[in-house]
């Protein structure tokens, strides 16, 4: 069995240059080139030249015959064909990387972190704090088997929900909770209220995106906004996440931990804020693009994820079926030629910073329960230019694309009404955008297959005319005509206009 590398090089073959010019009485000029044979063999090399090297710019790799370049490629490929070093990512001065180098990460993003290590942000006492932020000790001794995700798939029976995803309060796991908790009027103005606030500092940390600025100074202004509004940022600390905002940029698909990293003209940035405030969560996110270099492709892809958003709270309302949303989605974001994570899901929020009902963004769910009245939950669907399933970084939060190409999110909070929805994280004068009129396609394709059954007939009732013609000698012509009739028949099923047509006829 030949070997397939040394085939390959067979198949390559080596370059062989020009021969001298013949002597002027026309014999062949001898060819001594000085150079020996690359391989080592000790024999003097020709003009045979290595056409990988050539394209390669590598210079000096000659050989003495075919057979010699044949018989040792792999060893010279191996030496002399290694490809130029990729230039990495140049640290800023003063950072380093997050992980010592030892991660092997699925894009151009890195986790750069500072030298001297921010220390962890300080909320003034006087601001009320989720038990998480108070309570870290005793909530950490719950079993690992209780926690999930955050925001991702619930882990444990129905009972545990308000346990297994929040931390939160451990007097949750109510049985009437289990497809999401009813809040009364005063429960309903707190959640108003600190949505509000959350959309307020979204815009306001949202206005400093600009290249050059760096995901930690975001972070501190989300974190000085949230205080100024004696709200607690409810990112910090919760499951020991360090920072009072998620920024996720470029491929992060979510949970990205603010860093040292200066923001590039080309990227994109989710911010995800959420406030604690009044006993109550309120949570948002929205991805934005850093200066004008964004690629159109990109700019598609935080459309469609606004999109896909839009057309999911366009159908929530008291009946539908929480599984409903995830099929709106997906099928939104595969005609845009894009996929959904189907690893993080939309979910119940209130006093509760993750409850709830579980709201995913993808088709053929297994999700329960319908919409009431009274509740409060996300939907934030996760839309990836390539693959949708998530690698996650050492950090154990820093959920990535594992093809390194790039994903975008948006997420309101939303409180179900008796006669619709109403979106509490909205912006000021927002309203839904109205849906483009689309013509039926349903009513389109049938009208589409009945003409051809039509033409079908048509032409069969004029083949069996033609062959009685010819069979009897007649004309045929009164077949001919019935086929026609039926035609003016079939035609009048389809329009008024069409049947007083027939009728004349």
């Amino acid at each position: 069995m030949s070997d397939p590398s040394t085939a390959a090089a067979n198949a390559l073959g080596a370059s062989v240059a020009p021969p001298p010019p013949p002597k002027e009485d026309g014999t062949p000029q001898p060819v001594a080139t000085g150079r020996m044979c690359t391989n080592g063999c000790g024999k003097q090399a020709g003009t045979l030249e290595c056409p990988k090297c050539q394209a390669l710019g590598v210079s000096g790799s000659f050989f003495c015959s075919q057979q010699c370049f044949a018989s040792n490629y792999p060893k010279h490929h191996k030496k002399m064909h290694v490809p130029a070093p990729r230039p990495g990512y140049v640290f800023p001065e003063g950072t380093k990387d997050g992980f010592d180098g030892r991660f092997k990460y699925t894009g151009k993003l890195r986790s750069v972190m500072p030298i001297e290590p921010v220390p962890k942000r300080e909320v003034p006492a006087h601001i009320p704090k989720p038990d998480y932020a108070t309570e870290s000790e005793a909530l950490e001794s719950i079993p690992a088997r209780w926690s999930g995700v955050w925001g991702g798939r619930v882990f444990g029976t129905a009972e545990e929900v308000g346990r297994t995803i929040a931390y939160g309060l451990r007097d949750a796991a109510n049985r009437m909770e289990r497809q999401g908790r009813i809040l009364n009027a005063a429960q309903i103005e707190g959640m108003r209220k600190v949505c509000r606030l959350a959309r307020e500092v979204l815009d306001i940390a949202a206005s400093h995106i600009r290249p050059g600025i760096t995901t930690i100074e975001i972070d501190q202004i989300v974190h000085d906004e949230c205080v100024k509004r004696d709200s607690y940022p409810s990112p910090l600390g919760y499951h020991k996440f360090p920072r009072s905002v998620c920024t996720s940029v470029n491929e992060v698909i979510c949970h990205g931990i603010p860093d040292s990293r200066p923001l590039e003209d080309g990227d994109i940035i989710n911010l995800d804020v959420t406030l604690f405030h009044g006993g109550f969560h309120g949570d948002i996110n929205a991805t934005y693009p850093v200066g004008p270099s964004v690629s159109q492709e990109n700019l598609d892809l935080i459309a469609c994820s606004r999109e896909c958003l839009d057309e999911a709270i366009r159908m929530c309302k008291p009946g539908t079926q929480f599984q409903d949303v995830g099929k709106v989605i997906e099928e939104i974001a595969s005609k845009r030629g894009f996929s959904t994570n189907k690893t993080y899901v939309g979910h119940g929020i209130h006093e509760l910073f993750h409850a709830a009902p579980n709201v995913p963004h993808y088709a053929g769910n297994r999700a329960s329960g319908t919409m009431r009245p009274g509740q409060t939950f996300t939907i934030e669907p996760m839309i990836c230019v390539g693959h949708q399933k998530e690698v996650h970084w050492p950090d154990d939060w820093t959920a990535a694309t594992p093809d390194g190409k790039y994903s975008a999110q948006f997420e309101e909070t939303l409180l179900i009404t008796p006669t619709g929805v109403e979106v509490l994280t909205a912006a000021p004068g927002w309203t839904l955008p109205t849906k483009p009129v689309v013509g039926n396609g349903s009513a389109s394709s049938a009208s589409a297959s009945k003409n051809k059954k039509k033409k079908k007939k048509s032409a069969a009732a004029k083949a069996a005319s033609a062959a009685k013609a010819a069979l009897t000698g007649t004309s045929g012509s009164g077949e001919a005509q019935d086929g026609e009739a039926d035609e003016k028949e079939e035609e009048a099923e389809e329009s008024p206009a069409a049947a007083v047509a027939a009728e004349q006829s």
